[in-house]
């Protein structure tokens, strides 16, 4: 099982912070799957399902653990892999 990241349909890693955090998960060799929602709030129950926002970002952890907001997702990837 992998991390799912839930994030935004922008095409690109380079104009979002759901790229940064795509970006970081590639850079900390995470694996992880995507899950790509519209850009209405209203249309992202999944995401509302795993964090209790409707914000993207959300980095979910295998043990189902959320992490919402770009800034802490790399925060805590950059933790994760410290020596």
């Amino acid at each position: 099982m992998t991390s799912t990241l839930h994030r935004c349909r922008t095409p690109t890693d380079w104009l979002c912070p759901c790229g940064r955090v795509a970006r970081s998960l590639r850079a900390a060799d995470v694996s992880y799957g995507e899950v790509r929602h519209r850009r209405r709030r209203r249309d992202r129950g999944g995401v509302r399902k795993v964090s209790g926002q409707s914000v993207v970002p959300v980095l979910e952890w295998e043990d189902g653990e959320a992490i919402c907001d770009s800034v802490r997702i790399v925060e805590h990837l950059e933790w994760r892999s410290a020596p």
